[in-house]
């Protein structure tokens, strides 16, 4: 049955723009510097590469069965069975990303605003406001997130000029003084781990009202992606220096870095304002289509009846899925990445492979 809701062009575009940055911005730096050190900055361009990949992956799939999601499609590519197991393993695997998300939203403010209060009272507010808007629909938060995307890039873009004005060119050099090895370990990270987000595509492209502009907007989007993180890590290395490799949100300290040196006070407010509204967007579209995910599994119609329990157990699993914040930082360094690589690149390629097959004999 063909979505009744649908979503434009630019929504999209904006939807994974949000997705993607919402947590990058803070998680990105200190991954590619720990690695690439001074030559982290590099690594954005090869790590862009698994976006394009997931890109044109997810286009071809959608194209071949419009109006379906990868739940749907891949009974259709690899038999029912299978398909049905690969349906209930993406279930699996979404509830480990948006408990592993919700537990780095809770140590993020507990860490910078409420360090006294427990993680689940955080949670709990931010799911509260989630399932409230899955509950409206996925138009409602494509509508949401295009102010919200505004908002981002209208406290963003002013930050980063003023930590150009502090930055130190010198932090830069040598280039390639490790040779090539380095910059691609640095791009290890953001490239199986979030930059090939975009595989989300997989459940949104049935609500794009002109499919036609899919990957248009998808590039434009990946474009924008990698031209800010690559602004981000850049500054940050003119920063901090190597240092930035060894804190845990080295983007955050540059920020106050700025507002120590320069004529603003408190610009961490401004960090805070960003994650905050990025983190609803990505929740809100990780738990929309956990919904579907489900629903469709099950063939039941109404995604909505499972947001109240897919919700609290999101809650619940996010204070127990990592002892602490040390083993969250190395889940996400070194062990996420290879995770999502295989489910956000290798699996799609494989049904577009095996399709393919298919097809011609």
């Amino acid at each position: 049955m063909q979505p009744t809701e649908k979503i434009t062009g630019t929504q999209l575009g904006l939807l994974l723009f949000t997705f993607i940055v919402s947590t990058v911005i803070i998680t990105i730096p200190s991954m590619t510097v720990m690695f690439a050190k001074q030559d982290a900055w590099i690594s954005v361009f090869p790590a862009a590469l698994s976006g394009l990949l997931s890109i044109w992956v997810m286009t071809a799939l959608g194209n071949r069965y419009p109006g379906l999601t990868i739940i749907q499609y891949s009974p259709k590519i690899i038999g029912k069975w299978l398909g049905g197991l690969l349906g209930i393993y993406y279930i699996y695997y979404w509830f480990v990303f948006i408990m592993t998300t919700t537990m780095l939203h809770a140590n993020f403010i507990n860490a910078l605003l409420l360090p006294k209060s427990p993680s689940i009272v955080a949670n709990l507010t931010l799911f509260i406001i989630c399932s409230l808007a899955v509950f409206t629909g996925i138009e409602v938060i494509a509508r949401c997130n295009e102010f919200i995307t505004l908002l981002i890039l209208f406290f963003i873009i002013p930050l980063l000029i003023l930590i150009t004005k502090e930055g130190d060119i010198n932090q830069l050099k040598p280039i390639l003084g490790g040779g090539i090895l380095p910059v691609l370990q640095g791009a290890i990270g953001p490239a199986g781990g979030f930059m090939n987000q975009l595989f989300i595509l997989g459940w949104l492209l049935p609500y794009l009202n002109k499919p036609k502009k899919a990957r248009t907007v998808s590039l434009i989007a990946l474009f924008g992606i990698s031209i800010l993180i690559f602004f981000i890590v850049l500054l940050t290395i003119m920063i901090l220096g190597p240092l930035a490799g060894n804190l845990t949100y080295p983007f955050l300290s540059v920020i106050q870095y700025v507002g120590i040196e320069g004529s603003f006070e408190r610009l961490e407010a401004i960090a805070v304002s960003m994650w905050v509204t990025g983190i609803f967007v990505k929740i809100s579209v990780t738990l929309f289509i956990l919904c579907i995910s489900i629903s469709q599994l099950m063939g039941i119609r109404n995604y909505r009846d499972f947001i109240p329990p897919i919700a609290l157990l999101s809650i619940i699993g996010s204070v127990f899925i990592h002892k602490n914040e040390m083993e969250l930082h190395n889940f996400i360094v070194f062990t996420f990445p290879i995770l999502a690589f295989l489910n956000q690149n290798l699996i799609p390629m494989l049904l577009l492979l095996i399709d393919t097959i298919k097809r011609r004999f």
